[in-house]
This record gives C-alpha cells, sequence and structure tokens, in this order.
C-alpha cells in the first residue's frame, strides 16, 4: 500500500475501458489515489461517434465524454502524452517516457491497439490516412476538403466506415478488399454480395480480390494507386482500414502473457497477481463461449471497465455478457452478436438472405448451442437470440436451429 492504507491505482490507456475503470473506483474508493496514463492530447471521447463526425452528422465537439475539470474534480491525475514504457513487477512501478516511476498496488492496462500502415512502397505519403482516433478523423475531414476521388482499403469494419463516411462528403470512391468479400469469414457469399449492393447502390466501386501494390507519390503526396491486377486508380485520397496491434510492447519482461492481446482469465486478471487488462487488448476467457477473444466494441469496453474496477477493489466478479457491435451500412444496419468464426473457425452456421428486402441472418453454432449471429437490415428478434446464446440452452435438432432464422 501507499501512506498509510491507501490504495493505488495505474491504469495506462484513459478509452471507455480506463475511464471508467478510473471511474468507478473513485466511486467506491473515495481515499485512494488514481493515475490515468495516455499518449493521447484528450481526455475520454466517443470512439464510436467518429464515423458521425466523418459523415459531417454531428459536430466534433459534441464527440468529447469527459473534461480535463471532471478528471480534477475527481482526483484522478490525468497524464496526457505521456507513455507506459516499462512496467517494473518487483519495485510493482510503471515506467513512463518521462522518466517518472509511478507506484501501484493494482494496474489496469486499457491500451488499445494501433492501426496497421499501408504495407505498400508510397504508403507514408501524407494523404495516405487511416481511421482510429479523434486525430485521424481530423485529418481526414481536412483532407477531403480538397479531395474529388478516394481509395478506401480493407475488408474491416473500419474500411466500411470509412466508404460511408467519404461518400457523404461527396468524395467519388474506389474500395478495394483483398479478400473474396466484406467481413470475409462472418459473411457468407450471399452476405458479401448483398453488402456490395449496397454500397454500390450508394455510389462506392466495389473491387474484389485485389491488393495496393503501389503509391503513386508526387512531391509527397498520392495522386493514385496501383493494384496487384496492374490498373491504376487516380486519387487525392488513400484510406485504409486493415486491422490493430494491440499495444503491449511496454509489457516486454513483465511476465504477463501475450498472444494478439493480453491473456486474461474471466475476472480479467493477468497471470502476474495485481495486473489486469480491459478493452480492445484484452484476450479474456469468455464463460459463455468458452473460449477467450478480444471483442473491439465500446458496450464491451465499458462494461469490462466496470467489472476489472471491481476486482482492482478486491472483489471476484466475473465478466459474463454477450458482446455486440452494431453499424451503419449507409441507409440500413448491420448487428454482430456473440462470437464469429473469427474467434470459432470450426463454428457451423445456418443463412437466410433475402436481397430484394436487403435482410441477411447468418447463425452460428458449436456442440449445438447458439454462440453468435450477424443480422443486416433487420435486428428483429436480436434480444431473444442475445438471451439463447447467454443461456447456452441446447438445440439439438435441425428445426429448432432453422427456427432461429425465422
Amino acid at each position: 500500500m501507499g501512506d498509510g492504507d491507501q490504495r493505488r491505482f495505474v491504469i495506462v490507456g484513459n478509452g471507455a475501458a480506463g475511464t471508467t475503470c478510473a471511474e468507478v473506483l473513485r466511486k467506491n474508493d473515495p481515499s485512494c489515489s488514481i493515475t490515468l496514463i495516455t499518449g493521447e492530447s484528450y481526455p475520454l471521447y466517443n470512439r464510436v461517434a467518429l464515423p458521425r463526425m466523418l459523415e459531417g452528422r454531428i459536430a466534433a465537439d459534441k464527440v468529447f465524454l469527459k473534461t480535463i475539470e471532471w478528471h480534477q474534480e475527481h482526483r484522478i491525475r490525468l497524464m496526457r502524452q505521456t507513455r507506459a514504457t516499462s512496467v517494473q513487477v518487483a519495485e510493482r512501478t510503471v515506467i513512463t517516457d518521462r522518466g517518472e516511476e509511478i507506484p501501484w498496488d493494482a494496474l489496469l492496462v486499457a491500451t488499445g491497439g494501433r492501426p496497421h500502415r499501408l504495407p505498400a512502397p508510397g504508403g507514408d505519403a501524407l494523404n495516405c490516412l487511416h481511421f482510429q482516433d479523434y486525430d485521424d478523423t481530423v485529418r481526414l475531414i481536412e483532407q477531403s476538403v480538397h479531395t474529388r476521388r478516394a481509395v478506401s482499403v480493407g475488408g474491416s469494419f473500419i474500411a466500411y466506415e470509412l466508404a460511408e463516411g467519404l461518400r457523404a462528403r461527396g468524395l467519388e470512391l474506389t474500395w478495394l478488399i483483398r479478400g473474396p468479400r466484406w467481413l470475409h469469414r462472418v459473411l457468407d457469399d450471399d452476405g458479401g454480395v448483398l453488402v456490395n449492393e449496397i454500397a454500390r447502390m450508394h455510389g462506392v466501386e466495389v473491387i474484389h480480390g485485389t491488393e495496393v501494390a503501389e503509391v503513386v507519390v508526387r512531391d509527397g503526396a498520392a495522386t493514385g494507386v496501383r493494384t496487384t491486377d496492374g490498373e491504376t486508380v487516380d486519387c487525392q485520397l488513400v484510406a485504409s482500414g486493415l486491422g490493430l496491434t494491440m499495444n503491449t510492447e511496454f509489457l516486454a519482461g513483465s511476465g504477463v502473457e501475450i498472444r494478439r492481446g493480453v491473456v486474461t482469465d474471466q475476472y480479467l486478471r493477468t497471470g502476474v497477481p495485481g495486473i489486469f487488462a480491459a478493452g480492445d487488448v484484452a484476450e479474456y476467457h469468455d464463460e459463455v463461449t468458452g473460449t477467450y477473444h478480444l471483442m473491439g466494441t465500446w458496450d464491451n469496453a465499458l462494461l469490462h471497465g466496470r467489472t476489472v474496477a471491481m476486482n482492482m477493489l478486491g472483489a471476484a466478479v466475473p465478466y459474463i455478457d454477450v458482446p455486440t457491435y452494431q453499424s451503419g451500412l449507409f441507409d440500413t444496419i448491420i448487428s454482430v452478436l456473440g462470437v464469429t468464426p473469427e474467434t470459432l473457425p470450426h463454428a457451423t452456421s445456418r443463412t437466410h438472405c433475402d436481397h430484394q428486402a436487403r435482410v441477411y441472418r447468418r447463425l452460428f453454432f458449436t456442440d449445438d448451442r447458439l454462440v453468435g449471429a450477424v443480422l443486416i437490415g433487420s435486428i428483429k428478434g436480436k434480444k431473444k437470440l442475445m438471451d439463447i446464446i447467454r443461456q447456452r440452452a441446447p438445440l439439438k435438432t435441425e428445426e429448432e436451429k432453422r427456427a432461429l432464422l425465422d
């Protein structure tokens, strides 16, 4: 412990998980010390709102959820533009890039990830951008003002949000996807075709089975891309959504297990006493499905933050929930529940698709249990599906499984 009986909590990362954890810690322990470390310049903002900011549907100031003053009022030390460089487990300290050693009795890793850069010659041009945080969104908006034609690259949710946002700003857009369809591990061929139909209906040129071989650069700026098919697409903006690398380097030598993310049990505890992980970076054990997985959603991060705060305070509260993600697809919607073949490659599926009505459902099963679903165009029955996943109810017949598609 610190001075007297004051508990010292250090949180690395001030996103939804980290800031929520700090808030719950303060509420339940008025005398504790809380230090919140972030490499960003800003207090908490709503990352879910960034696509709407890119589209021009909400103002930039509406994105922010906390202020500097809020942290001061709650006696949370917010260290902005600061990075943790190492964790000393024996000394129970975090070392920062400012040379400061910060002692902790419990440490939360909530660092999220950073976007992959476009892996092609010229991919570091000034107008080759990605879409992860507030500063990225500002840069995309500023660049779009001087842009007539753009290229979006990737088969992720981020790539779709880029396509949607840039089209909303009136840009001509070509969308390059390496795989056979968008979210190729989650959707089947029917789902991929439906997503393409929706995108093309809104003026997006969708091209599959190709990658950027080279970015054409003039005076430091991209003027086009050459694809692996040998085609050239002229543009004044290249925007990519190619996945994330989790920010775990500072944990080297700490004994914390790292796979794709920071491995935790169902209580969000790592294998090192006193160190926890939450949010996008946590590769946590999901009691509902019996698997370890990463879940980069806002709702998941909020609940992680609440749960891990109680466990840092000494409770033993398991994280048990059906993670969900919901996003717009131009004038329709997509919702993903539970886990998909990205996490459970052996899962079986049942699908219903109505192209005319633009309705798609794909349900995922393992060991005669529903473990996940993806819904496009209609989310009717979503709550019932979540309840069935949560209850782990067995579905022994084909009729029972098919009935869930209705």
